[in-house]
């Protein structure tokens, strides 16, 4: 008879892959609902997020646990900035799909420059993948802005060089919570630079704080906790649901249309994907 822990484990990764998707669809709504900036978005969304991690980290009896490091506040303020400016202009579901695929894409790339060999099924998933992403961007009626997709395939090469970083952490969340705060410098300076305002509204900062708070923070406190009993290949696939997820958060929340590019993109990507990860595994969710 399965224990309490087990049964209750697949809701805590189903509630931590529902909050990853719900932080693109809280971008583009707070981005095309209201006037709030993406600068002022990132600012909010960290600092959101820092304060609810501490709190999780007080309350677990540690809230001056491992302080973070510059570089890894570094890469995460990279990785919140590109995803803010990106959704600008990107749909729910696309971003989301880049952005996944440049997060594991960049992880697969660093494991083969530090030794590791593919065999054919997963190279034949890597060329799948990459094929995904040429035609997710193939000039036509229903593709994504050319700068604005390399702008949003940054923020996951950010976040995938963020979780690379992280790999061997003794307390990742402690980790996450202390780049958080550290993040915040950067973010506070980019409000300052934002040309030509970076656009305070109030209904766009209850949505990053929601992002911030409850998709990233508490997102990730649910997901450490999952973790624990997830393998590296079980803990990569499930992270494939993630793009379908905010996609359809996109049809439900925001009348975004599911096109046949996308879902065209969408098979090859996450398939190519799920094919090097069955042997392999990966690691990081934004």
């Amino acid at each position: 008879m399965p224990s309490d822990k087990a049964i209750f484990r697949p809701m805590l990764t189903l509630a931590a892959m529902v909050a990853f998707a719900a932080n693109s669809v809280l971008c583009r709504l707070a981005l095309t609902e209201t006037d709030i900036g993406p600068a002022a978005f990132t600012a909010t969304r960290l600092a959101t997020g820092a304060i609810v991690l501490w709190i999780v980290l007080a309350l677990r009896g540690r809230p001056r646990g491992a302080a973070g490091s510059r570089a890894g506040a570094i890469f995460l303020f990279c990785y919140a900035a590109a995803f803010s400016f990106a959704y600008v202009d990107l749909p729910t579901g696309t971003g989301a799909l880049l952005l996944f695929g440049a997060v594991q894409l960049t992880m697969i790339v660093w494991g083969i420059r530090s030794g590791e060999r593919l065999n054919r099924v997963q190279a034949g998933g890597l060329l799948a993948a990459s094929g995904g992403l040429v035609w997710l961007l193939m000039p036509g009626i229903s593709a994504p802005p050319v700068g604005t997709a390399m702008t949003m395939f940054g923020a996951g090469v950010a976040w995938g060089a963020y979780s690379l970083l992280g790999r061997g952490t003794g307390d990742p969340l402690a980790a996450t919570g202390g780049n958080f705060l550290l993040a915040l410098a950067p973010a506070l300076a980019l409000v300052v630079t934002a040309w030509p305002h970076p656009r305070w509204d109030g209904l766009g900062m209850v949505y990053a704080a929601l992002s911030g708070g409850v998709a990233s923070g508490l997102g990730y406190a649910v997901w450490y906790a999952a973790l624990r009993g997830l393998s590296a290949t079980r803990a990569a696939t499930v992270q494939l649901s993630v793009p379908l997820i905010a996609a359809v958060g996109g049809v439900l929340f925001l009348s975004e249309p599911f096109t046949a590019r996308l879902a065209v993109a969408s098979v090859l990507i996450l398939g190519g994907i799920a094919l090097v990860a069955v042997t392999r595994g990966g690691v990081g969710k934004p």
